[in-house]
Parts: C-alpha cells; structure tokens; sequence
C-alpha cells in the first residue's frame, strides 16, 4: 500500500512544463497499451495535440518517476520498520525529487556494512562520542578513560579513535556537509589524468593520445571527452583522479564550521574538527567523486545516445531509390567482386563474381559478365559497397561505360556482413551463401534504406560514437524507440513488408509480425486492412494500434492506402457528404478538400478538429512517403590519400556525425574530420546537426595532414 498520495501526472507536468491534461490523458493511454505513435498521430483531441517528442519524453519520464516513488515506499518502509520514523523525516520524504536526495535521507538509517564506527560501536564507544558532540565534559581524556579496559578497549587512546570514527561517519552522513561537498566539486573540482605507469610509450600511439596529460573542469567536460578517458582508463592506459582547487575556500573549514556544535570548544573542538576532517577526506569526497562521476556518465551517455539515435533516424529515413533496378556489388581483391541483380521490389534476379582489381585484373571478364546482366535485366543503377577494393572497383565502373557515372552510388557496408551470417538473412535465401546475401544487402539499402536496415542490430550500422561504452539498457531502448519512429512515419505496406519491418508496427511485435507474413503467405495478399483480424492473436487493440500505419494498395477501400485510421473512415464519408460527393473522389483532388470546412464540421459534432484537418493534410497527398526524393549520387574528387594537400577544397559527403565534429567521406579510404569550430566563420555551432545531416554532400577545405597517423582535418566552405 502507498503511503504518499502524489498526483503523479501533476509532478510530470511540472517537471517537463507540459499541460497536466494532456499528461493524464497520455499517462492513461500509456496504461492501456497505447504506443507513443499512436498516441501522438491518432490521439490528438485528449492529449491537446501534443508531439511525439512530448508523448515520448512522458513515456520516459513516467518510468523515471514511478522508481523514485518506488524507491521513496521503500525507504519509509525501511526506517519505520527500524523505530525511527519522525514526522520531519516523512516530510523530507514527501519533498524529496531526486533518487540522490532520497539516498542522503536513508544514508543515517542503511544497514551498515563492518565499519571502523560499526567496530567502535560493537565495543560501546557510541556514548563517549555524544559526550564529545555535546561538549559536556572539560575533560574529555578523564571521560575516555571510564571506557578504557572494556569491551576491548585497550586504552584512552583507543576509545578516543573509536568515538571520533563515529563522528566521522555522522558527519559523512549529513545532507548539509554532503551538498556542500558536491556544491564543491561541480564548481571547482577538475579531472586530471596522467599516463598509467610503462604505459607512455603505447598511450602515445593510441587514439589516446592527447589525453596523457590532460585536465578539464568537471564544469566543462564534454561528452566525448569523458567517455573516451574512461575507455582509456578502463584499457590500463590512464589514472584519472578527481583535483579540488580549494583555492576559493578551504572545503575542510568550511565543512568543521558547519558542523561543529556553538558549544564544543578546547579538546572537544579539536577532537571534532579532526573527525570531520577524517569524515571529509575518507568518506564524503570519495563517495561524492563517485556520484560526479555517475552524473558525467549519465550525461554523457545520453548525449551519445541522443546523437546515435539522430544518426539512425537520418539513415533510416534516407531517400530510397524508387523505381531503379539495381545492380549491387561487394567489393573484393583476392575472393573478387560478388555481384547481384535486383528489381524494383529489391527481388533477388540473378548473382555472380567478377575479378577487375588485382591480383587477377581481369577487366575484360568484369565488363563482359557485368554487361550480361545489366542487358538481361534491364539494371539501371549501381549499388556499390564501401569496403575492401571499392575506390578501383568504382573506377573500373566508370572506366567500362555500361552505366553513366551519377548512376554509381557508393553506399556503407556496416552491417552487411552481420545480416548475411543472421537467421532473417537464412530464412530470406536459404540456398544463397553469405556472399550472396551481403551483396543484397548492399543493393537493398540503396532502394529502400529504412525496410533493409531493420534488419540489422543497429549497434553494427556504423554510427556514432563511443556506443559500446554507454548504458547499453538505454541505448538499446532509445534505438529500438527511434526505429519504431521510423516505421511508423513512414507506414509500411503489408503486403510486401518483411517480418523484420513488420514487427516495428506499432503494436505489433515480432510474434504478430510472423503470424501476419504466414498468413499472407498461406491466404495470399490482404484486400483490406479490416482482413488483418483474421491473423491469429491480432486482437482488437492489436489493429487499433497498428491499422493506421499498415498500408493495402489496390484494395477495395482506398482509404485503406493512406494513413488515415480505421476508426475515421466514418468522419471521412461525412466530410465528403458535407460537399455532396463521394469518398472515392477526395483523395488527391485539391478543389474539393478546400471545400472541406473542418472547423464547422467539428462544431456539428462531426468529429476531432485536429482529427479532421490531419485526415484532409492526408487526402492532398495519400500514401505519400514523407523521406525526400532520391539522392544524387557522389562524385568524389580523389581516390587516394596521397592526392590531398593543404589548402585544397574537394567535395565530401558526411559518413558520421559526433558530438565533437562530423566524418566526412572524400573518395580515399581515410575519412576527415570535419570540427565542429570548423563549421562556421560567422557563429559558433552549438551541434553538428544543426549544419550538417548523414549523406549530406559538402564543400570542404583540408587544413591538416598527418601523414604519419594519415589523419586529415578539414573546413566547411560555404
């Protein structure tokens, strides 16, 4: 049974500064089952039209608080369990906001593991230490004496430590002394980290490098910076140790001033002050080092999950390539070139080897087999992989003529490979080998990028940054999030979606989405969406989440093609008697939707304004596919490293994006980094995302070259 009654939609709302109805009306559907899609696209008229940002910040938020509420039951549970229950500390409870300010409440009253003050108190040295505090004794060596020869005490001396041991772990378990200490380190305190001892040498030669001997404020740590020290760390390359410049104000005084009682004076003063001191140094700062280093991790992994889902979302909502046929290679030397034939749909038509690079360099053949399948197949578009032997793979393309050059396209590899050795890619061609199926890949992330990339873990696709090194719950969480985003803002054809797609439908899963493809592939293609409840364990609340996002081409219903709901059908054919016509007419046709009047209608009763204008936004562009037209592909200005030299400006195209700057491609197998005080001359750039996005082809200037490290520095030219 709860014990404090907070109106938890109330304390969301505050924190996030939303309105507290449109809270509790996503906080209930959120209970019932609804997904943030959903909710935000189908469910305007109780939320008050709040976006999916808001709808998922609820959601993420919603799970935060209900464990700090969880936490604080506990915690109350646990000191009225141990009699130590007052009303100021249930009041404390109540205000508490964070799982820090719940924890210094609990500190006092936390099962104690076998401390030097546990010790001291096994051997009844409690009272000698409250007769210190108290300061009720002038002499306190004569009152120590009294516990001298007891319980194991073997001297004065003796019982004087112990008891100071245990004004020391009072004193650590003060809120007061404990928030001056973090107020200390945030403001003053640096992180300082030296080369771990015979490690010079191989840290030098690290990605490392510049953190042999570096030293930032805790203020100012950037997310990357953290994450790298703490992989170095972890790698035995680094000692990193937390500085406090005491310069400001002496923590120690500052921390004995507060805690010493208005009476304690003499030996009584001394003998406090030395235990805060001790408090300070051996309790206080090492477990306030560790929560900052908790606080920078946590920061930083969010940023760096932030950034990896942006990333993703960019790539997953790449232009496909519509209506192309594509020919799509995975670039070789010694094994050669696995190549393939796709149609428009990405069906696998035919595949081979060829060998144009070294060591066979066998053009002649390449261009013969190549030319074949491109005849017979009607291929009018290139899909080339980034790997191994790609540069001269892409020149013999060019060199052969059987495809203009802005047909080529040079696309990522990552993750192919992690899709052809998987159990989607078996059950996709069980009878191909795993060159075959890379090859694939490869071709289908050009025609469709979001329906081919739902396949692979996206951990293997090859963006962003330090994302082995961040809370792996979480990011695995805000990735399965943002593809699911994805999919549903694009809506997905049931009659042709893989189950890998398919299982991204919100409320969906992998369970139904395998029911869904084995029941197409039994009954044939669905004529309808209402056909879906015939799927087995597709409930109700199963389609009301996913209908809208499910799309039927060339059904019976043509509504059934756009992402209006199930639920609308009937608004819609009353907006289309309200101008006397039928619904079959409404799509694409701009003079009659104008004649629409939403808002009279919703005064009728007829259904949700913001419902209706959606529906009407849909009609003028049904099925449309929000991603942008196809890309022009990239003609880069070098193949080789050696060809670059300062000062010279070459075309690239941004291949990552990090919080410290973005990797960009420039045609030779090193990519550059482009700084983020590299993107502008005019302002400073507070995220890379703001001027750039994945794919984006761009102007840049090289500034540095280290031949050594073959690493290149670059600028943006306007």
């Amino acid at each position: 049974m709860e014990h404090f009654k907070t109106d938890i939609c109330q304390d969301i709302a505050g924190r996030l500064d939303l309105p507290e109805h449109g809270v509790r009306a996503v906080v209930t559907l959120l209970d019932e089952g609804a997904t943030v899609p959903f909710i935000s696209r189908y469910r305007k008229e109780r939320t008050g039209s709040l976006d999916e940002v808001a709808v998922r910040d609820i959601e993420t938020t919603l799970k935060s608080v209900r464990e700090l509420y969880a936490r604080r039951e506990f915690i109350f549970a646990a000191i009225s369990e141990a009699g130590a229950m007052t009303p100021e500390i249930e009041r404390l409870l109540a205000k508490a906001v964070t799982m820090t300010e719940l924890e210094d409440i609990y500190a006092p009253y936390k099962p104690k593991k076998r401390t030097r003050a546990a010790m001291a108190r096994e051997k009844g040295l409690e009272p000698l230490a409250r007769i210190i505090m108290a300061a009720k004794s002038d002499d306190i060596t004569g009152a120590a004496s009294r516990f001298a020869g007891k319980n194991g005490v073997e001297s004065v001396a003796e019982a004087l430590q112990g008891a100071s041991d245990i004004i020391a772990e009072w004193a650590s378990e003060s809120t007061r002394l404990r928030n001056m200490t973090r107020n200390s380190y945030r403001r003053d305190a640096s992180i300082v980290c030296v080369a771990a001892k015979d490690k010079e040498t191989e840290i030098k030669a690290s990605p490392f490098a510049l953190y042999a001997d570096f030293s930032q404020s805790v203020r100012r740590m950037a997310s990357h910076q953290y994450l790298a020290l703490r992989r170095a760390e972890k790698e035995g390359l680094l000692k990193v140790k937390y500085v406090l410049d005491d310069s400001r104000q002496d923590l120690d005084e500052a921390l004995i001033d507060a805690y010493m009682p208005r009476q304690a004076h003499g030996e009584c003063g001394d003998l406090i002050a030395d235990a805060v001191e001790d408090a300070s140094h051996r309790l206080i700062r090492p477990s306030v080092e560790t929560e900052v280093s908790a606080s920078l991790k946590e920061e930083a992994d969010r940023v760096a999950i932030d950034i990896f889902s942006d990333n993703l979302r960019q790539l997953l909502l790449a232009s496909p390539l519509r209506g192309r046929r594509v020919l799509a290679i995975d670039p070789g030397y010694r094994t050669g070139c696995k190549v393939v034939a796709l149609d428009e749909q990405g069906t696998l038509l035919d595949h081979g080897v060829i060998y144009p690079t070294a060591p066979r360099n066998d053009a002649e053949g390449a261009r013969a087999t190549l030319d074949r399948m491109i005849r017979r197949h009607r291929l009018d578009a290139v899909s080339l992989g980034n790997g191994t032997a790609s540069r001269e793979t892409e020149r013999f393309l060019k060199e052969s003529r059987l495809l203009p050059d802005n047909a080529i396209y040079v696309v990522s590899e990552d993750g192919a490979s992690v899709y052809s050795a998987s159990d989607v890619a078996r059950r996709e061609f069980p009878d191909q080998d795993v060159t075959v199926r890379g090859a694939v890949s490869i071709g289908r992330r050009l025609i469709d990028p979001l329906a081919e990339l739902v396949k692979i873990d996206p951990k293997s696709i090859g963006v962003g940054q330090y994302q082995h090194d961040v809370d792996q719950t979480r990011l695995k969480n805000a990735l399965d999030y943002t593809v699911m985003s994805c999919v549903n803002s694009v809506g997905v054809d049931v009659n042709t979606a893989s189950a890998s797609l398919l299982q991204y439908v919100s409320g969906i899963g992998p369970a139904l989405a395998a029911n869904i493809v084995a029941y197409r592939e039994a009954n044939g293609p669905f004529r309808s969406r209402a056909a879906l409840k015939k799927v087995p364990r597709l409930g109700e609340k199963a389609f009301e989440q996913a209908a809208g996002f499910l799309r039927v081409n060339g059904g019976a219903e043509p509504l059934d093609n756009t992402g209006i709901h199930p639920e609308s059908y009937g608004t819609v054919k009353s907006m289309a008697r309200s101008i006397g016509v039928s619904v079959a007419e409404l799509p694409a046709n701009q003079a009659l939707l104008d004649r629409i009047d939403v808002e009279a209608l919703a005064r009728q009763g007829v259904g949700g304004l913001e419902t209706m204008r959606d529906i009407v936004a849909e009609l003028r562009k049904p099925g449309r596919d929000p991603r942008a037209d196809n890309a022009a592909a990239f003609q880069p200005a070098v193949e080789k490293f050696e060809q670059l030299s300062v000062g010279m400006t070459v075309p690239g195209k941004v291949a990552n994006i990090t919080a410290f700057g973005a990797f960009v491609e420039l045609g030779c197998k090193e990519n550059g980094l482009l700084h983020i005080s590299k993107l502008s001359s005019t302002r400073r750039v507070n995220a890379v995302s703001d001027v750039l996005h994945l794919g984006q082809v761009v102007r840049v200037q090289v500034l540095e070259i280290d031949r050594d490290r073959r690493r290149i520095s670059l600028s943006l030219k306007s």
